[in-house]
């Protein structure tokens, strides 16, 4: 009896030495999907929208935060001391460039030897035109999805570096945003598509839908060309009542994180309607209806194909 005890003794522990074997030969080479907190990188980006996208590549391998909230006006922002601690303990800081984040060149040196990632280096940016910014960049890239795919690219790469391990999970998770990209830049034209050529001008308060306007056969006139509303002034307002005038343009719009009033005068001495406020510069919260870069675009050409086809009869 004590010998057959003994026998199945061996056998199991021989069973079980195999079954470790066969794991550790099986597993390791996959990567694991998870890390602990501890010990994720951090990632810290200037605005909302660029947070987004970088949560969407890295899943839960780092941690991303964004410097300005929802909401706020991101060009003028001023950075506080417990946004330069934050960014002092980041593993890289992401900015869109091109001039938008005119405080983030201060902001990155007071926070030391942080590694940054400028997501429009080397792209060639559209100028701006007719205005005493003619011939500056504008910033809002990001704006047009097929421009977006190629921060997902340097997103990806740039998280390689800093998480070697997660490079398959990068890889395959910006993969999938590319083709939700895709599929959105194929939404994007279709729409703007069922507008009657006479119509696609694009009157705005902001100048930031000049990627979008170039890549989808639209043309663009606004307030003020990048910034703020206090760029206002009487000519530029009277140039834009008149081409509205001209054009019989019926819908005009604002943004979400500038006063519309300005626009609204507009609206009320050309007997054009204002067709609603877009989300350029920052998402909505998760009730509204830009919490994230897909959801933002689809609500901003939504309001456009639906302003833009208004019965001008009806103004």
């Amino acid at each position: 009896m004590r010998k057959l005890l003994t026998s199945i003794s061996a056998r199991n522990w021989f069973l079980v030495a195999t079954l470790c074997v066969l794991m550790s030969c099986n597993f390791p080479s996959r990567r694991v999907d998870r890390v602990s907190e501890s010990s994720k990188p951090i990632v810290l980006t200037t605005f909302t929208i660029l947070a987004d996208m970088a949560r969407n590549i890295a899943g839960d391998r780092l941690i991303i935060n964004s410097i300005t909230k929802l909401g706020a006006e991101i060009h003028g922002y001023k950075p506080t001391p417990s946004d330069i601690v934050k960014a002092s303990k980041a593993d890289l800081i992401i900015e869109n460039g091109l001039g938008l984040e005119l405080w983030a060149n201060k902001f990155i040196a007071s926070a030391g030897n942080v590694p940054t990632l400028t997501l429009t280096k080397g792209m060639q940016p559209l100028l701006i035109e007719g205005d005493i910014y003619s011939g500056k960049p504008n910033p809002h890239v990001w704006m047009s999805p097929k421009r977006a795919i190629i921060f997902v690219e340097r997103l990806v790469d740039a998280f390689i570096k800093i998480d070697p391990l997660g490079e398959e999970i990068f890889l395959r998770r910006g993969n999938a945003y590319i083709k939700k990209l895709r599929v959105l830049d194929k939404e994007l034209f279709q729409a703007i598509s069922s507008i009657p050529a006479s119509r696609r001008v694009l009157v705005t308060c902001e100048g930031a839908f000049s990627y979008l306007a170039d890549d989808y056969g639209m043309k663009e006139a606004y307030l003020w060309p990048v910034n703020s509303e206090s760029q206002v002034t009487p000519k530029r307002m009277l140039n834009l009542i008149n081409l509205i005038n001209e054009r019989q343009i019926p819908t005009i719009f604002c943004e979400s994180t500038v006063s519309a009033e300005s626009q609204l005068e507009v609206a009320r001495a050309t007997g054009a309607k204002f067709g609603g406020t877009f989300y350029v510069d920052s998402l909505s919260d998760s009730n509204g209806p830009a919490s994230t870069l897909l959801d933002l675009h689809r609500h901003n050409v939504s309001l456009i194909t639906s302003g833009l086809t208004y019965n001008a009869v009806e103004k």
